[in-house]
């Protein structure tokens, strides 16, 4: 149960990390925007970057925060009925569709590594005036999927620990 407990921690710990992290492409969105905006409306001089490296930003910040959400609940659910449940009633509920879970984990691993890979051979770039390159953007993809994967099997253990009547209180 040791081994069980330390590899939680360590995932934990490491979506913990990559999230603050990933807390800056918000400010870096900001800074791109307000640019934008300053540019567009006080000088009349866009640029043609802007935009799109915000959207790219976005889909990054996005797609690999997926396992710090589920480390903290932050993914949307359907409350109405799961709220009244006791800790190990929601335990078992959470391991009974973890299965849906793991199939979508999968999947977007799956052809997310297709897409990038495909991506990659030929060495994507956008079509915008810009022109950045996408691989590197669509690489994320399974990058992140597995992130949310390694979280999801934290979760699990943890689930089943719950159920098993292990102490889990969530130690933040």
């Amino acid at each position: 149960m040791r081994v069980l407990l330390k590899m939680i921690a360590y995932i934990d710990a490491f979506n913990d990390r990559l999230g603050r992290i990933l807390s800056y492409a918000v400010l870096l969105m900001f800074l791109v925007v307000l640019s934008e905006v300053i540019r567009r409306y006080v000088f009349n001089a866009p640029t043609v970057w802007g935009t799109e490296l915000t959207q790219l930003t976005f889909g990054v910040y996005s797609i690999l925060a997926g396992g710090y959400l589920l480390r903290w609940g932050g993914h949307v659910n359907v409350d109405i009925l799961y709220n009244r449940f006791s800790t190990r009633t929601k335990a078992l509920v959470d391991i009974l569709t973890s299965v849906l879970f793991f199939l979508f984990c999968g999947m977007m691993l799956i052809y997310g590594s297709i897409l990038a890979r495909n991506s990659m051979a030929i060495w994507e770039h956008s079509a915008s005036a810009w022109g950045p390159p996408l691989w590197p953007v669509k690489l994320m993809i399974p990058l992140g999927a597995f992130l949310l994967l390694l979280q999801g099997v934290a979760k699990l253990i943890r689930d089943i620990l719950t159920l098993a009547g292990a102490d889990m209180e969530e130690k933040s």
